[in-house]
């Protein structure tokens, strides 16, 4: 199991503090730094700038938003990552949810399972380095009835650049299985990760072809480091309330549909009824520290060691914390925190090291 850093979204005053985690990250030979985008700064420009400044780390778009660009533009973007940072970029594609799709990029959320085929598809073909000729449902290259032709990339990357899905519900699990190189999971329990993996491995048995040599499950968690573990855990729980709460409309929110799937259902159903009534502290409260804890990387060096330990066991590939703190040093202390369990970890032979790409 590899250890990463999650820097999540950009552009809120945080940015030169996100930075200095991933240069440290780089110094210390953390594998991949991954990245996000929303409605804010673009991944791509923020993934350009730590690959500027950094030498050897990966670089993850975690994720780029499929309705925000067409499957041309997401290739272009990824070979351009690719090609300037010396083969060091992983493309993570997801399909946001219906309120950013829709009201943000204008671009219907109907059918995203057979979109986010579609768009894996011939974002493949076009870092393939084939002409890209696509006849689908969502997505038909060229233009049937115009001056189009079948054009192939101008681009010297790598033709194999790993492609990851987000996924949260069995659906969406079973087809980043089928069609990708790794899967990015967020508010992964170990516990929990035997159910997701069952629908993983259902979609890698679909494959057509043989499945990736090393299928990458790369499992983002909160990390928050300290002696008082209910502190450490008020400190995280601003994060998954968002996500639980807030992410997406009482109808259709993902992520709370894994709390109920995780047995989290009455608490789950509290929590998004006061966040979406903007009622964000009590929501805070209201999230089961059981919930929080199962999820996260939270106490002392000792504690997070075997909470990576069970991670390990389960069968997670890429372990990618998120640091949480009250300021940026708390932060910092937290990722140092991660590199030592993950050491001690490595040390004792129960995990290894290596690229994952």
């Amino acid at each position: 199991m590899r250890l990463g850093l999650y820097c999540g979204f950009w552009g809120q005053g945080r940015d030169e503090e996100n930075l200095a985690l991933a240069l440290r990250a780089d110094a210390l030979g953390v594998d991949v730094v991954w990245a996000a985008e929303a409605y804010g700064p673009d991944v791509v420009s923020v993934l350009a700038w730590i690959g500027a400044k950094t030498e050897q780390i990966g670089l993850g778009a975690g994720v780029m938003q499929i309705p925000a660009r067409t499957p041309a533009a997401t290739a272009m973007a990824a070979a351009g990552l690719d090609s300037l940072s010396g083969g060091r970029f992983r493309l993570g594609l997801g399909v946001s949810g219906p309120q950013v799709s829709e009201g943000w990029h204008g671009v219907r959320f109907e059918k995203p399972l057979a979109r986010t085929r579609e768009y894996t598809d011939v974002v493949r073909m076009a870092l393939s380095h084939q002409p890209v000729s696509y006849q689908g449902e969502h997505f038909t290259l060229p233009l049937p009835d115009g001056p189009g032709k079948a054009l192939r990339l101008t681009s010297t990357h790598r033709r194999r650049i790993p492609i990851y899905l987000a996924a949260v519900g069995p659906r969406n699990l079973e087809l980043a299985g089928e069609i990708a190189d790794g899967w990015l999971g967020v508010f992964v329990a170990p516990d929990y990760f035997a159910e997701q993996r069952e629908h993983l491995e259902a979609g890698l048995a679909r494959r057509p072809e043989a499945p990736p040599e090393a299928f990458d499950t790369a499992a983002t968690v909160a990390l928050a480091v300290g002696d008082d573990l209910e502190e450490c855990a008020r400190v995280v729980s601003p994060y998954p309330t968002l996500y639980v709460g807030g992410m997406g409309s009482r109808k259709q929110n993902f992520y709370n549909q894994l709390a109920v799937r995780m047995g989290y259902a009455e608490e789950a159903a509290r929590v998004q009824e006061l966040y979406l009534d903007r009622r964000w502290a009590e929501a805070a409260a209201a999230l089961p520290p059981q919930f929080v804890d199962d999820t996260s990387l939270l106490g002392d060096v000792d504690r997070v060691t075997e909470r990576m330990r069970r991670y390990a066991e389960a069968g997670i590939t890429t372990l990618t914390v998120a640091p949480w703190g009250k300021d940026a040093a708390s932060r910092m202390e937290a990722l140092e925190v991660a590199v030592e369990a993950h050491r001690r970890l490595v040390a004792e032979g129960v995990v290894a090291t290596g690229p994952s790409a």
